[in-house]
């Protein structure tokens, strides 16, 4: 199998992670081209245009970070990124989506909309033109104030995110408040567990990937 991925953007990264608390390794191909563009090979590969794709050996395609991370969830079930039984479980895919919806959608909002490479590319994964819309920038920038808030008030009653052991969760969240540095957004000086949390995960070796 290959996985198809590109090493500066956020959303594949907590894919990597991911694997990297799993202890796999997987054939990976680069696909970025110039001026934050995919090369013109994956996206006739993979119409869809998003990164990351996981191609298996008789050429099926699983795209989305988490539809991988569940794909090898259930053939190397150790250690558990998605839960130990089925309330954990829920729990996980519950704050690694609010990790998502709240913290990178956000942090995507304020960058496509804001960054000249992303000019008439507001949306990911389109191949039409979509303008950008410089009030979702301050919309980002709101929602982010608040996934701060809601995420800090969390650290405060649990070592990681969501269990008292590391999963995807931590991965998107991780992933999410690193990506708002491409937008000069850092956690706020208040937001104490938070910064507990964020030291002790990127000392992980998963941070790095």
């Amino acid at each position: 199998m290959k996985l198809y991925d590109w090493a500066a953007a956020p959303n594949p990264k907590r894919l990597r992670m991911f694997l990297v608390e799993k202890g796999l390794t997987v054939e990976t191909i680069q696909v970025a081209g110039d001026g934050f563009v995919l090369t013109p090979e994956y996206k006739a590969k993979y119409p869809q245009a998003m990164v990351p794709m996981l191609e298996l050996d008789d050429g099926r395609q699983i795209g989305e970070s988490i539809a991988i991370c569940r794909y090898f969830e259930e053939l190397h079930p150790n250690p558990p990124m998605l839960g130990r039984d089925p309330y954990e479980r829920a729990i996980v895919d519950m704050w690694e989506r609010r990790a998502f919806d709240q913290g990178m959608t956000a942090v995507a909002e304020m960058f496509r909309n804001s960054n000249p490479y992303f000019k008439d590319r507001g949306l990911a994964g389109f191949a039409n033109p979509v303008p950008q819309l410089p009030q979702l920038v301050d919309r980002g920038r709101a929602s982010l104030e608040k996934f701060f808030q809601r995420f800090d008030e969390q650290l405060g009653k649990s070592r990681f995110i969501a269990s008292d052991v590391f999963t995807l969760a931590d991965c998107t969240l991780y992933c999410s408040i690193e990506f708002a540095g491409w937008v000069s957004v850092s956690v706020p000086d208040d937001c104490k567990n938070i910064q507990r949390w964020w030291k002790e995960v990127s000392d992980r070796p998963s941070a790095k990937a």
